[in-house]
Protein backbone atom coordinates (compact mmCIF):
# COMPACT_ATOMS: atom_id res chain seq x y z
CA UNK A 1 0.00 0.00 0.00
CA UNK A 2 1.23 3.59 -0.83
CA UNK A 3 0.34 5.57 1.76
CA UNK A 4 2.06 8.40 0.72
CA UNK A 5 -0.09 8.31 -2.19
CA UNK A 6 -3.52 7.82 -0.56
CA UNK A 7 -2.55 10.74 1.98
CA UNK A 8 -1.84 13.47 -1.00
CA UNK A 9 -5.10 12.34 -2.55
CA UNK A 10 -7.09 12.99 0.25
CA UNK A 11 -5.48 15.99 0.81
CA UNK A 12 -6.59 17.27 -2.59
CA UNK A 13 -10.27 15.75 -1.64
CA UNK A 14 -10.09 17.51 1.72
CA UNK A 15 -9.85 21.12 -0.36
CA UNK A 16 -12.51 20.28 -2.52
CA UNK A 17 -14.64 19.74 0.33
CA UNK A 18 -13.25 23.10 2.01
CA UNK A 19 -13.55 25.18 -1.38
CA UNK A 20 -17.04 23.87 -1.89
CA UNK A 21 -17.77 25.50 1.42
CA UNK A 22 -17.34 29.13 0.23
CA UNK A 23 -20.63 29.10 -2.10
CA UNK A 24 -22.46 28.44 1.41
CA UNK A 25 -21.21 32.06 3.08
CA UNK A 26 -23.23 34.54 0.79
CA UNK A 27 -26.20 32.71 1.88
CA UNK A 28 -25.57 33.72 5.70
CA UNK A 29 -27.38 37.94 4.08
CA UNK A 30 -30.97 37.85 4.69
CA UNK A 31 -31.48 38.69 1.15
CA UNK A 32 -30.46 35.94 -0.55
CA UNK A 33 -31.11 33.47 1.96
CA UNK A 34 -35.45 34.38 1.92
CA UNK A 35 -37.32 31.30 0.84
CA UNK A 36 -40.81 30.60 -0.69
CA UNK A 37 -43.82 30.75 1.30
CA UNK A 38 -41.34 31.82 4.88
CA UNK A 39 -43.68 33.42 7.57
CA UNK A 40 -40.77 35.64 7.96
CA UNK A 41 -37.74 36.33 5.81
CA UNK A 42 -34.79 36.71 8.11
CA UNK A 43 -33.98 40.07 9.17
CA UNK A 44 -30.23 40.35 10.30
CA UNK A 45 -27.04 38.74 9.23
CA UNK A 46 -26.37 34.97 10.55
CA UNK A 47 -23.57 35.30 11.74
CA UNK A 48 -23.07 31.71 13.69
CA UNK A 49 -23.95 30.20 10.39
CA UNK A 50 -20.97 32.63 8.65
CA UNK A 51 -18.57 32.06 11.16
CA UNK A 52 -19.52 28.39 11.34
CA UNK A 53 -18.49 27.64 7.36
CA UNK A 54 -15.50 30.19 7.60
CA UNK A 55 -13.98 28.28 10.27
CA UNK A 56 -14.82 24.96 8.36
CA UNK A 57 -13.24 26.24 5.34
CA UNK A 58 -10.27 26.96 7.47
CA UNK A 59 -9.79 23.49 9.19
CA UNK A 60 -10.61 21.97 5.59
CA UNK A 61 -7.80 23.68 4.27
CA UNK A 62 -5.36 23.10 7.24
CA UNK A 63 -6.13 19.17 6.71
CA UNK A 64 -5.71 19.12 3.09
CA UNK A 65 -2.51 20.79 3.62
CA UNK A 66 -1.13 18.93 5.95
CA UNK A 67 -1.94 15.60 4.35
CA UNK A 68 -0.73 17.00 1.36
CA UNK A 69 2.09 17.55 2.57
CA UNK A 70 2.75 14.30 4.16
CA UNK A 71 2.42 12.96 0.67
CA UNK A 72 4.83 15.23 -1.21
CA UNK A 73 7.07 13.89 -3.16
CA UNK A 74 5.36 10.78 -3.54
CA UNK A 75 4.97 8.54 -6.86
CA UNK A 76 4.16 5.38 -8.44
CA UNK A 77 0.97 3.50 -10.02
CA UNK A 78 -2.40 3.85 -8.35
CA UNK A 79 -3.15 0.30 -8.45
CA UNK A 80 -6.33 -0.56 -7.37
CA UNK A 81 -6.19 -1.20 -4.14
CA UNK A 82 -4.87 2.39 -3.31
CA UNK A 83 -7.87 3.62 -5.55
CA UNK A 84 -10.93 1.76 -3.22
CA UNK A 85 -8.64 3.10 -0.10
CA UNK A 86 -8.50 6.83 -1.52
CA UNK A 87 -12.37 6.69 -2.62
CA UNK A 88 -13.60 4.73 1.11
CA UNK A 89 -11.18 7.36 3.21
CA UNK A 90 -12.58 10.27 1.07
CA UNK A 91 -16.17 9.68 2.05
CA UNK A 92 -14.96 8.93 5.42
CA UNK A 93 -13.06 12.34 5.40
CA UNK A 94 -15.74 13.90 3.72
CA UNK A 95 -18.39 13.12 6.11
CA UNK A 96 -16.17 14.32 8.89
CA UNK A 97 -15.04 17.45 7.58
CA UNK A 98 -19.34 18.07 6.34
CA UNK A 99 -19.90 17.88 9.84
CA UNK A 100 -18.05 20.84 11.27
CA UNK A 101 -20.52 23.32 9.92
CA UNK A 102 -23.21 21.97 11.73
CA UNK A 103 -21.33 21.45 14.93
CA UNK A 104 -19.59 25.46 14.91
CA UNK A 105 -22.97 26.84 14.47
CA UNK A 106 -24.65 25.62 16.93
CA UNK A 107 -27.34 24.00 14.46
CA UNK A 108 -30.26 22.89 16.23
CA UNK A 109 -32.18 19.87 15.92
CA UNK A 110 -35.27 20.84 17.90
CA UNK A 111 -36.00 24.63 18.57
CA UNK A 112 -37.04 26.29 22.17
CA UNK A 113 -40.42 26.08 22.94
CA UNK A 114 -42.38 27.84 25.98
CA UNK A 115 -41.88 24.56 28.27
CA UNK A 116 -37.92 23.47 26.85
CA UNK A 117 -34.84 25.13 25.42
CA UNK A 118 -33.68 24.41 22.28
CA UNK A 119 -31.40 21.45 21.59
CA UNK A 120 -28.08 21.84 19.50
CA UNK A 121 -27.05 18.82 17.68
CA UNK A 122 -24.43 16.58 19.05
CA UNK A 123 -21.17 15.04 17.22
CA UNK A 124 -23.72 11.57 16.17
CA UNK A 125 -25.95 14.39 14.66
CA UNK A 126 -23.61 16.13 13.21
CA UNK A 127 -22.30 13.47 11.26
CA UNK A 128 -25.45 11.91 10.70
CA UNK A 129 -26.61 14.87 8.51
CA UNK A 130 -23.34 15.08 6.90
CA UNK A 131 -23.60 11.50 5.75
CA UNK A 132 -27.29 11.66 5.08
CA UNK A 133 -26.27 14.69 2.65
CA UNK A 134 -22.94 13.50 0.54
CA UNK A 135 -25.15 9.76 0.43
CA UNK A 136 -27.47 11.40 -0.96
CA UNK A 137 -30.10 9.59 1.25
CA UNK A 138 -31.84 12.60 2.64
CA UNK A 139 -32.59 11.48 6.34
CA UNK A 140 -32.40 14.10 8.49
CA UNK A 141 -32.70 14.55 12.44
CA UNK A 142 -33.63 18.59 12.15
CA UNK A 143 -36.94 18.98 13.71
CA UNK A 144 -38.08 22.32 12.23
CA UNK A 145 -36.22 23.00 9.39
CA UNK A 146 -37.80 26.52 9.41
CA UNK A 147 -36.67 27.27 12.85
CA UNK A 148 -34.53 30.39 13.84
CA UNK A 149 -32.27 28.01 14.68
CA UNK A 150 -31.20 26.63 11.92
CA UNK A 151 -29.12 29.02 9.73
CA UNK A 152 -30.00 29.78 5.74
CA UNK A 153 -26.52 28.99 5.19
CA UNK A 154 -26.57 25.89 6.96
CA UNK A 155 -29.60 24.67 5.01
CA UNK A 156 -27.34 25.42 1.29
CA UNK A 157 -24.63 23.48 2.84
CA UNK A 158 -26.80 20.61 3.62
CA UNK A 159 -28.03 20.38 0.25
CA UNK A 160 -24.23 21.46 -1.60
CA UNK A 161 -23.57 18.19 0.37
CA UNK A 162 -26.08 16.18 -2.33
CA UNK A 163 -24.82 17.78 -5.25
CA UNK A 164 -21.17 16.63 -4.74
CA UNK A 165 -22.56 13.30 -3.53
CA UNK A 166 -24.72 13.03 -5.83
CA UNK A 167 -21.62 14.16 -8.84
CA UNK A 168 -19.42 12.07 -6.74
CA UNK A 169 -16.86 13.45 -4.93
CA UNK A 170 -14.06 11.33 -7.27
CA UNK A 171 -15.79 12.05 -10.58
CA UNK A 172 -15.19 15.50 -9.52
CA UNK A 173 -11.86 14.57 -8.67
CA UNK A 174 -10.87 12.88 -11.31
CA UNK A 175 -12.74 15.46 -13.77
CA UNK A 176 -10.76 17.76 -12.21
CA UNK A 177 -7.69 16.94 -11.84
CA UNK A 178 -7.24 13.24 -14.25
CA UNK A 179 -5.21 11.47 -12.75
CA UNK A 180 -3.95 9.71 -15.90
CA UNK A 181 -4.49 6.01 -15.43
CA UNK A 182 -4.97 6.10 -11.93
CA UNK A 183 -8.23 8.21 -13.15
CA UNK A 184 -9.54 4.52 -14.04
CA UNK A 185 -9.44 2.88 -10.95
CA UNK A 186 -10.49 5.91 -9.34
CA UNK A 187 -13.49 6.07 -11.31
CA UNK A 188 -14.47 1.91 -10.71
CA UNK A 189 -13.94 2.39 -6.97
CA UNK A 190 -15.93 5.25 -6.79
CA UNK A 191 -18.78 4.06 -9.67
CA UNK A 192 -18.95 -0.10 -8.63
CA UNK A 193 -21.54 -2.28 -9.73
CA UNK A 194 -22.30 -3.74 -13.70
CA UNK A 195 -22.58 -1.77 -16.19
CA UNK A 196 -22.63 -2.39 -20.07
CA UNK A 197 -21.18 0.36 -21.79
CA UNK A 198 -19.64 3.67 -21.31
CA UNK A 199 -19.06 6.81 -23.74
CA UNK A 200 -15.53 7.49 -24.09
CA UNK A 201 -12.11 5.28 -22.98
CA UNK A 202 -10.81 8.17 -21.44
CA UNK A 203 -11.69 8.50 -17.80
CA UNK A 204 -11.51 11.96 -17.47
CA UNK A 205 -13.02 12.66 -20.93
CA UNK A 206 -16.02 10.37 -19.03
CA UNK A 207 -15.80 12.01 -15.43
CA UNK A 208 -16.53 15.46 -17.39
CA UNK A 209 -19.16 14.41 -19.41
CA UNK A 210 -20.97 12.95 -16.47
CA UNK A 211 -20.20 16.21 -15.07
CA UNK A 212 -20.90 18.40 -17.54
CA UNK A 213 -24.58 16.47 -17.82
CA UNK A 214 -25.44 16.81 -13.98
CA UNK A 215 -24.51 19.96 -13.55
CA UNK A 216 -26.60 21.23 -16.99
CA UNK A 217 -29.56 19.42 -15.53
CA UNK A 218 -29.02 21.00 -12.32
CA UNK A 219 -29.34 24.78 -13.55
CA UNK A 220 -31.66 23.46 -16.36
CA UNK A 221 -34.36 22.44 -13.21
CA UNK A 222 -33.28 25.11 -11.01
CA UNK A 223 -34.36 27.90 -14.12
CA UNK A 224 -37.68 25.82 -14.11
CA UNK A 225 -38.23 26.36 -10.41
CA UNK A 226 -37.61 30.02 -10.43
CA UNK A 227 -39.94 30.31 -13.29
CA UNK A 228 -42.65 28.73 -11.55
CA UNK A 229 -42.29 31.57 -8.61
CA UNK A 230 -39.48 29.54 -6.28
CA UNK A 231 -37.28 31.88 -4.41
CA UNK A 232 -33.20 31.58 -5.93
CA UNK A 233 -32.66 29.91 -2.65
CA UNK A 234 -35.14 27.77 -2.87
CA UNK A 235 -34.59 26.90 -6.48
CA UNK A 236 -31.22 25.68 -6.12
CA UNK A 237 -31.89 23.97 -3.05
CA UNK A 238 -34.76 21.52 -4.35
CA UNK A 239 -32.21 21.38 -8.15
CA UNK A 240 -29.34 19.68 -5.94
CA UNK A 241 -31.71 17.64 -3.92
CA UNK A 242 -33.79 16.51 -7.39
CA UNK A 243 -30.98 15.64 -9.62
CA UNK A 244 -28.81 13.79 -6.88
CA UNK A 245 -31.57 12.04 -5.88
CA UNK A 246 -31.31 13.12 -2.20
CA UNK A 247 -34.26 14.46 -0.95
CA UNK A 248 -32.96 17.15 1.41
CA UNK A 249 -35.52 19.85 1.31
CA UNK A 250 -35.88 23.46 2.82
CA UNK A 251 -39.00 23.13 4.49
CA UNK A 252 -40.47 20.17 6.91
CA UNK A 253 -43.57 19.28 4.53
CA UNK A 254 -41.08 18.96 1.55
CA UNK A 255 -42.26 19.53 -2.19
CA UNK A 256 -45.42 19.19 -0.74
CA UNK A 257 -44.76 23.21 0.45
CA UNK A 258 -45.10 24.61 -2.81
CA UNK A 259 -48.79 23.21 -2.78
CA UNK A 260 -48.35 23.29 -6.88
CA UNK A 261 -48.61 20.22 -9.49
CA UNK A 262 -47.25 21.40 -11.91
CA UNK A 263 -43.95 21.78 -9.97
CA UNK A 264 -44.79 18.28 -8.56
CA UNK A 265 -44.89 16.61 -12.05
CA UNK A 266 -41.52 19.00 -13.00
CA UNK A 267 -39.84 17.46 -10.08
CA UNK A 268 -40.98 13.84 -10.56
CA UNK A 269 -39.90 13.90 -14.75
CA UNK A 270 -36.40 15.19 -13.36
CA UNK A 271 -36.05 12.30 -10.72
CA UNK A 272 -36.71 10.30 -13.02
CA UNK A 273 -33.79 11.56 -15.36
CA UNK A 274 -31.85 11.67 -12.54
CA UNK A 275 -32.41 7.55 -11.97
CA UNK A 276 -31.74 6.91 -15.48
CA UNK A 277 -28.17 5.73 -16.92
CA UNK A 278 -25.92 9.10 -17.39
CA UNK A 279 -24.38 7.57 -20.39
CA UNK A 280 -28.07 7.29 -21.45
CA UNK A 281 -29.12 10.84 -20.92
CA UNK A 282 -25.20 11.86 -22.93
CA UNK A 283 -26.79 9.74 -26.04
CA UNK A 284 -30.11 11.27 -25.67
CA UNK A 285 -28.31 14.73 -25.68
CA UNK A 286 -26.68 14.13 -29.02
CA UNK A 287 -29.54 13.38 -30.66
CA UNK A 288 -29.32 9.31 -30.09
CA UNK A 289 -32.93 8.47 -28.46
CA UNK A 290 -33.16 5.25 -29.64
CA UNK A 291 -30.62 4.17 -26.68
CA UNK A 292 -33.16 4.22 -24.64
CA UNK A 293 -35.40 2.41 -26.14
CA UNK A 294 -33.14 -0.58 -26.55
CA UNK A 295 -31.70 -0.30 -22.96
CA UNK A 296 -33.35 -3.30 -21.10
CA UNK A 297 -32.72 -1.93 -17.82
CA UNK A 298 -34.45 1.76 -18.59
CA UNK A 299 -36.94 -0.47 -19.94
CA UNK A 300 -37.65 -2.04 -17.11
CA UNK A 301 -36.88 0.56 -14.88
CA UNK A 302 -39.76 2.51 -16.87
CA UNK A 303 -42.01 -0.54 -16.76
CA UNK A 304 -41.76 -0.41 -13.04
CA UNK A 305 -42.53 3.16 -12.25
CA UNK A 306 -45.86 2.56 -14.08
CA UNK A 307 -46.45 -0.45 -12.92
CA UNK A 308 -46.08 0.55 -9.11
CA UNK A 309 -48.11 3.66 -9.48
CA UNK A 310 -51.22 2.02 -11.41
CA UNK A 311 -50.87 0.04 -8.02
CA UNK A 312 -50.67 2.41 -5.70
CA UNK A 313 -53.74 4.34 -7.73
CA UNK A 314 -55.79 1.93 -7.75
CA UNK A 315 -55.09 0.16 -3.76
CA UNK A 316 -55.37 4.19 -2.93
CA UNK A 317 -58.70 4.93 -4.34
CA UNK A 318 -60.48 1.86 -3.21
CA UNK A 319 -59.19 2.35 0.52
CA UNK A 320 -59.86 6.21 0.39
CA UNK A 321 -56.26 7.47 0.61
CA UNK A 322 -57.05 10.39 -2.03
CA UNK A 323 -59.39 11.13 -4.35
CA UNK A 324 -59.72 10.63 -8.05
CA UNK A 325 -58.38 13.89 -9.04
CA UNK A 326 -54.88 13.60 -6.96
CA UNK A 327 -54.27 9.61 -7.21
CA UNK A 328 -52.14 10.02 -10.26
CA UNK A 329 -50.40 12.69 -9.40
CA UNK A 330 -49.75 11.66 -5.18
CA UNK A 331 -48.98 8.20 -6.55
CA UNK A 332 -46.56 8.83 -9.37
CA UNK A 333 -44.48 11.86 -7.75
CA UNK A 334 -43.93 9.16 -4.32
CA UNK A 335 -43.35 6.26 -6.58
CA UNK A 336 -40.76 7.72 -8.65
CA UNK A 337 -39.66 9.34 -5.40
CA UNK A 338 -38.50 5.79 -4.01
CA UNK A 339 -37.70 4.12 -6.54
CA UNK A 340 -34.96 6.81 -7.62
CA UNK A 341 -34.39 6.70 -3.97
CA UNK A 342 -34.70 10.97 -3.62
CA UNK A 343 -37.18 10.11 -0.83
CA UNK A 344 -39.01 13.39 -1.58
CA UNK A 345 -43.03 14.31 -0.33
CA UNK A 346 -46.12 15.58 -1.40
CA UNK A 347 -48.17 13.91 0.94
CA UNK A 348 -47.95 11.53 4.09
CA UNK A 349 -47.66 8.18 2.50
CA UNK A 350 -47.47 6.90 5.71
CA UNK A 351 -51.04 7.35 6.42
CA UNK A 352 -51.78 5.06 3.14
CA UNK A 353 -53.40 1.55 3.00
CA UNK A 354 -50.83 -1.43 4.48
CA UNK A 355 -50.76 -2.04 0.59
CA UNK A 356 -49.35 0.93 -0.71
CA UNK A 357 -46.97 1.24 1.90
CA UNK A 358 -45.62 -1.93 1.24
CA UNK A 359 -45.19 -1.91 -2.14
CA UNK A 360 -43.35 1.17 -1.29
CA UNK A 361 -41.08 0.00 0.97
CA UNK A 362 -40.23 -2.98 -1.42
CA UNK A 363 -39.40 -0.43 -4.08
CA UNK A 364 -36.56 1.10 -1.58
CA UNK A 365 -34.64 -2.41 -2.42
CA UNK A 366 -35.04 -1.24 -6.42
CA UNK A 367 -33.07 1.62 -6.97
CA UNK A 368 -32.38 3.40 -10.17
CA UNK A 369 -29.96 2.72 -13.15
CA UNK A 370 -26.17 1.20 -12.73
CA UNK A 371 -24.81 4.67 -13.56
CA UNK A 372 -27.55 7.22 -12.58
CA UNK A 373 -26.83 9.21 -9.20
CA UNK A 374 -29.71 6.63 -7.80
CA UNK A 375 -28.98 4.57 -5.01
CA UNK A 376 -30.40 0.95 -4.17
CA UNK A 377 -29.51 -2.33 -5.55
CA UNK A 378 -29.78 -0.81 -8.95
CA UNK A 379 -32.21 -1.94 -11.36
CA UNK A 380 -29.62 -4.20 -13.90
CA UNK A 381 -28.87 -6.34 -10.41
CA UNK A 382 -32.47 -7.23 -9.87
CA UNK A 383 -32.62 -8.20 -13.94
CA UNK A 384 -29.68 -10.36 -13.67
CA UNK A 385 -30.40 -11.73 -10.60
CA UNK A 386 -33.46 -13.07 -11.65
CA UNK A 387 -32.02 -14.60 -14.96
CA UNK A 388 -29.61 -16.08 -12.50
CA UNK A 389 -32.52 -17.89 -10.66
CA UNK A 390 -33.68 -18.95 -14.15
CA UNK A 391 -30.49 -20.38 -15.19
CA UNK A 392 -30.45 -22.15 -11.98
CA UNK A 393 -33.89 -23.61 -11.89
CA UNK A 394 -33.08 -25.09 -15.28
CA UNK A 395 -29.59 -26.22 -14.23
CA UNK A 396 -31.56 -28.57 -11.03
CA UNK A 397 -33.33 -30.48 -13.74
CA UNK A 398 -30.60 -30.32 -16.24
CA UNK A 399 -27.37 -30.36 -14.78
CA UNK A 400 -25.68 -31.00 -18.23
CA UNK A 401 -26.74 -28.11 -19.89
CA UNK A 402 -24.67 -24.49 -19.38
CA UNK A 403 -26.59 -21.88 -20.69
CA UNK A 404 -24.32 -18.10 -20.70
CA UNK A 405 -25.60 -15.23 -18.84
CA UNK A 406 -27.34 -12.96 -21.33
CA UNK A 407 -28.10 -9.63 -21.11
CA UNK A 408 -30.55 -7.90 -23.80
CA UNK A 409 -29.80 -11.57 -26.10
CA UNK A 410 -26.42 -10.87 -25.78
CA UNK A 411 -23.73 -12.95 -23.52
CA UNK A 412 -22.09 -11.43 -20.86
CA UNK A 413 -18.57 -12.32 -21.22
CA UNK A 414 -17.90 -11.38 -17.67
CA UNK A 415 -17.23 -14.85 -15.90
CA UNK A 416 -16.99 -13.53 -12.32
CA UNK A 417 -20.36 -11.25 -12.76
CA UNK A 418 -22.88 -14.58 -11.66
CA UNK A 419 -21.42 -14.99 -8.64
CA UNK A 420 -20.70 -11.27 -7.83
CA UNK A 421 -24.36 -10.57 -8.53
CA UNK A 422 -25.41 -13.12 -5.99
CA UNK A 423 -22.50 -12.13 -3.22
CA UNK A 424 -24.06 -8.49 -3.36
CA UNK A 425 -27.52 -9.22 -3.23
CA UNK A 426 -26.15 -11.64 0.30
CA UNK A 427 -24.12 -8.89 1.55
CA UNK A 428 -27.35 -7.01 1.58
CA UNK A 429 -29.52 -9.34 2.90
CA UNK A 430 -26.94 -10.17 5.73
CA UNK A 431 -26.19 -6.28 6.56
CA UNK A 432 -29.77 -5.27 6.80
CA UNK A 433 -30.90 -8.25 9.08
CA UNK A 434 -28.04 -7.91 11.55
CA UNK A 435 -28.76 -3.96 11.22
CA UNK A 436 -32.32 -4.36 11.98
CA UNK A 437 -31.86 -6.95 15.24
CA UNK A 438 -29.12 -4.07 16.39
CA UNK A 439 -31.62 -1.64 16.02
CA UNK A 440 -34.05 -3.60 17.68
CA UNK A 441 -32.12 -3.93 20.90
CA UNK A 442 -30.60 -0.51 21.15
CA UNK A 443 -33.60 1.21 20.69
CA UNK A 444 -35.86 1.41 24.25
CA UNK A 445 -39.21 0.68 23.69
CA UNK A 446 -40.46 4.14 24.99
CA UNK A 447 -40.14 5.29 21.46
CA UNK A 448 -43.13 3.38 20.40
CA UNK A 449 -45.09 4.38 23.65
CA UNK A 450 -47.66 4.92 21.42
CA UNK A 451 -47.78 2.02 18.44
CA UNK A 452 -46.70 -1.75 18.42
CA UNK A 453 -44.65 -1.38 14.93
CA UNK A 454 -41.07 -1.37 16.37
CA UNK A 455 -40.21 -4.33 14.18
CA UNK A 456 -41.35 -2.98 10.93
CA UNK A 457 -40.18 0.60 12.16
CA UNK A 458 -36.84 -0.28 12.99
CA UNK A 459 -36.68 -2.34 9.51
CA UNK A 460 -37.99 0.79 7.91
CA UNK A 461 -34.91 2.89 9.01
CA UNK A 462 -32.56 0.92 8.37
CA UNK A 463 -33.99 0.30 4.30
CA UNK A 464 -34.19 4.13 3.92
CA UNK A 465 -30.78 4.55 5.17
CA UNK A 466 -28.93 1.52 3.67
CA UNK A 467 -30.76 2.41 0.36
CA UNK A 468 -30.43 6.03 0.65
CA UNK A 469 -33.84 6.33 0.32
CA UNK A 470 -34.53 9.16 3.54
CA UNK A 471 -38.00 8.56 4.98
CA UNK A 472 -39.29 5.53 6.00
CA UNK A 473 -42.49 4.19 7.76
CA UNK A 474 -43.84 4.54 11.04
CA UNK A 475 -41.41 6.57 13.66
CA UNK A 476 -39.39 7.77 10.08
CA UNK A 477 -42.11 8.60 8.19
CA UNK A 478 -42.44 11.33 5.58
CA UNK A 479 -43.51 13.44 8.41
CA UNK A 480 -40.83 12.34 10.78
CA UNK A 481 -37.16 12.33 11.60
CA UNK A 482 -34.24 10.53 13.02
CA UNK A 483 -33.68 12.66 15.61
CA UNK A 484 -35.13 10.34 18.51
CA UNK A 485 -33.06 7.31 17.73
CA UNK A 486 -30.10 7.26 20.02
CA UNK A 487 -26.61 7.72 19.06
CA UNK A 488 -25.38 4.41 18.77
CA UNK A 489 -28.20 3.40 15.75
CA UNK A 490 -27.06 6.90 14.53
CA UNK A 491 -23.64 6.14 14.40
CA UNK A 492 -25.04 2.47 12.40
CA UNK A 493 -27.00 4.44 9.99
CA UNK A 494 -24.02 6.90 9.13
CA UNK A 495 -22.44 3.97 8.40
CA UNK A 496 -25.16 2.14 6.25
CA UNK A 497 -25.64 5.33 4.30
CA UNK A 498 -21.91 5.32 3.49
CA UNK A 499 -21.97 1.20 2.73
CA UNK A 500 -25.37 1.89 0.26
CA UNK A 501 -23.83 4.81 -1.43
CA UNK A 502 -20.28 3.49 -2.39
CA UNK A 503 -21.76 -0.41 -2.43
CA UNK A 504 -20.38 -1.93 0.58
CA UNK A 505 -16.75 -3.62 -0.75
CA UNK A 506 -14.77 -0.14 -0.89
CA UNK A 507 -15.96 0.88 3.17
CA UNK A 508 -15.94 -2.97 4.10
CA UNK A 509 -12.25 -3.53 3.03
CA UNK A 510 -11.04 -0.62 4.90
CA UNK A 511 -11.82 -2.85 7.74
CA UNK A 512 -9.24 -6.07 6.76
CA UNK A 513 -5.95 -6.12 7.84
CA UNK A 514 -4.37 -8.12 4.65
CA UNK A 515 -5.93 -4.59 2.86
CA UNK A 516 -3.22 -2.40 4.32
CA UNK A 517 -0.40 -4.78 4.23
CA UNK A 518 2.19 -4.31 1.11
CA UNK A 519 2.21 -6.36 -1.60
Amino acid sequence: MNVHLVTKLLGVVALLVGLSMAFSLPWAYPKLGARTHAAEPPTEFESAGFLAMAGSMAISFAVGGALMWHGRGSDGQLYRKEAMAVVGLSWVLATLLGALPFLFSGCQIRGPTDTQPGVSMSIADALFESQSGFSTTGATVITNLEQPGVPHCILFWRSTTHFLGGLGIIVLFVAILGQGSAGKALMRAEMPGPTKEGSHTRMQHTAWLFAAVYVGLNVLLAVIYMLHGVTAFDAICHAFGTMATGGFSTYDTSVGRFNSPSIEYITTFFMALAGTNFTLLYFLLIGKAAKLWVDVEWRVYIGVILLATALVVAAGLASGDFVRGDAIRYSLFQVVAIITTTGYGTADFDAWNDFSRGLLFMLMFVGGCAGSTGGGLKVIRHILFFKILKLEIEQAYHPSVVRPLRLGGEPLTDQNLRRNILVYFAFIGALFVLSWLFVIGCEPNAMWASSDNKLIDSASAVAATLNNIGPGLGVVGSTQNYAEFTSYSKILFVWLMMLGRLEIFSILVLFSPGFWRSR
